[in-house]
């Protein structure tokens, strides 16, 4: 995307709708200017009439007219600044809900190809550059643009011929702001990365906390939070030291062009082509173009930095997913709820060399309980999360009573659909509300209910404040099978005719998960079940059960039939049971 393209897209999606406000900035702008440009002139009349001529009348009014002026200008600087300021935080608002609009509808895959860090630094550091874009440097053109061009004008009617010579610290000052845009552009591309590396750490860090303690690694980490933090903070320094480049550039090019304006403008006195009034009056103006001019410098940097912050931002917001919501297509309607997968090859967006899946074609009974049975990363999870559409095949079809599932309403398909994942998610919410999460109409009855027969409810009674527990950040004030529990009550909670479990009880102990395999029994009677696990014991009973190895199918039969003939079942069987 150009640079063209990106400003065109910026004014028509987030500053288009702000054009009356930005037009009332522009109006108090022209306010500061003209006041600016006021104070200046206002020496002139001051020296000729106040201090040469003794002109008693104007003692009092030409006083009156500079606090004027003053307080003009104050007050008109404050309400354009005010108004920026509203119109960025509004624009940054926008971005940030566009960016986090598009995280949650984004193929999960997506959000899989990037760590959470990188998100986070384009949600906080990207956008804050663009709100300074707005709140600073669009307001520093009106202000400072027109106030120069206010002070130039004084210059001018004071002499021309010193303005000439005052005006060539313009263009001077224009090509070292292109300079020095151009390098800040880089430099805040690399300080995003530093950032974006830095918060990655900073959810690996929460993430992983009672890892790091278990191995003794605190030392490793704090050489290694370091290490990110310095590299941050280097190129934090690197962009302000840019930043300030023109500071002495400026300075230096202002103490030239003041002292050959002295040595002119003395030449011109003594001639007598230039009055002390006139001069005063000059220098006066000059000396408050610096700040504007020095300024100006400055606004090609921060420009740079937002229009680059904006070529990470938009792509985010503009991500394509490869899994429609085919919200216009017919619902789906299950009869017995069969599901078949037909030729799947699969490989993910962040590895396409690696195939997942390699031409699978099975089919699960509706009504059935079925199997998948295998060594991690043989492809089950993956087989499975592409009945719900998860994924989709990269090759192949997903069908549901003979239905192709890429050419019917997701919404429909996901709704007949409930999943007990191995890594239970949970909102850092209560109780009540994390299982409400599946049904969010659902009845009281009908969670306590659903809590019941998930055997979760012993151990809510025995919480804090039960139901209206608060359980922390995905549950850490929750065992591992109290949290499995709950997500299994979900399940129950959603009724839904096709249930997946992908360890549905890998977290909890032979007690527990003995209790809770009637509770199971009941959710999955007369629905299409597909079940993932490790425990063989768990899945003896189930009408088929197919093995995978390296995203292929090897075998398929029932328990009994597969000790016979499938030596990869049956070596799993023997390390689980015959120990």
């Amino acid at each position: 995307m150009s640079t063209k393209q990106i400003v065109k897209r910026m004014y028509d999606e987030y500053i288009k709708k702000y054009i009356f406000k930005i037009l009332l900035a522009a109006f108090f702008s022209i306010l500061v200017a003209g006041s600016t440009s006021a104070t200046a002139w206002l020496l002139d009349p001051a020296i000729e009439n106040i201090f040469l001529n003794k002109d008693k009348a104007l003692i009092y009014i030409i006083p009156l007219a500079i606090i004027v002026a003053f307080s003009t200008k104050g007050i008109s600087l404050y309400l354009a600044k005010i108004l920026m300021i509203q119109i960025s935080e509004e624009v940054k608002k926008m971005l940030q809900i566009n960016m986090l609009k598009s995280f949650i509808n984004a193929d999960t895959q997506i959000i899989e190809s990037k760590h959470t860090g990188k998100y986070i630094s384009n949600l906080s550091f990207d956008v804050d550059q663009i709100t300074r874009m707005l709140a600073e440097a669009f307001l520093s053109i009106f202000k400072d643009g027109l106030t120069l061009i206010g002070l130039l004008t004084v210059m001018f009617f004071q002499n021309w011929k010193l303005s000439l010579i005052a005006i060539i610290m313009i263009p001077l000052a224009t090509i070292i702001a292109r300079k020095l845009g151009k390098r800040m552009g880089k430099v805040a591309t690399e300080a995003q990365e530093k950032s974006g590396h830095l918060n990655r750490y900073f959810v690996d860090l929460f993430k992983n906390h009672k890892i790091i303690k278990i191995f003794q690694r605190e030392n490793y980490e704090n050489i290694r939070s370091e290490d990110y933090v310095n590299a941050l903070k280097d190129k934090s320094i690197k962009i302000r030291s840019v930043y300030l480049r023109s500071t002495p550039i400026m300075e230096v090019l202002t103490g030239f062009m003041i002292a050959l304006l002295i040595f002119y403008s003395g030449h011109l006195i003594i001639s007598g082509e230039l009055n002390i009034n006139n001069f005063f009056s000059f220098l006066a103006a000059m000396m408050l173009a610096y700040q504007p001019v020095k300024s100006l410098t400055k606004v090609n940097i921060a420009i740079s930095q937002g229009l680059s912050a904006a070529k990470r931002i938009l792509p985010i917001i503009d991500i394509k997913n490869e899994i429609e919501k085919n919200e216009s297509s017919e619902e789906i309607k299950l009869t017995d709820g069969t599901i078949t997968f037909e030729n799947i090859n699969f490989q993910y967006y962040s590895n396409p060399d690696n195939q997942v899946l390699k031409n699978v074609s099975i089919k699960i009974n509706g009504g059935k309980m079925t199997a998948l049975v295998g060594h991690s990363g043989s492809g089950k999870s993956t087989l499975l999360n592409m009945i719900p559409r998860i994924y989709n095949p990269t090759s192949g079809s997903v069908k549901i009573d003979n239905q192709d599932l890429s050419k019917f309403n997701l919404s429909s398909i996901r709704k007949q659909i409930s999943i007990v994942d191995q890594n239970t998610t949970l909102f850092d919410d209560t109780v009540f509300n994390n299982i409400k999460y599946a049904q969010p109409d659902a009845s009281e009855k009908e969670i306590f209910n659903a809590a019941k027969l998930s055997m979760s409810e012993e151990f809510i009674n025995n919480l804090e404040n039960g139901y209206e527990t608060k359980i922390g950040e995905n549950g850490v004030k929750l065992s591992g099978g109290e949290k499995q529990r709950l997500s299994i009550a979900r399940a129950f909670l959603k009724q839904s005719r096709i249930i997946l479990l992908d360890e549905a009880t890998s977290s909890l102990d032979s007690n527990t998960e003995e209790k809770i395999q009637h509770a199971i029994e009941e959710l999955i009677y007369n629905k299409t079940t597909i079940v993932i696990a490790h425990r063989l014991s768990t899945i003896l009973n189930s009408d088929n059960i197919y093995v995978m190895q390296k995203g292929e199918i090897l075998d398929s039969g029932k328990h009994e039939e597969l000790l016979n003939k499938s030596n990869a079942y049956r070596n799993f069987y023997e390390k689980q049971i015959q120990k």
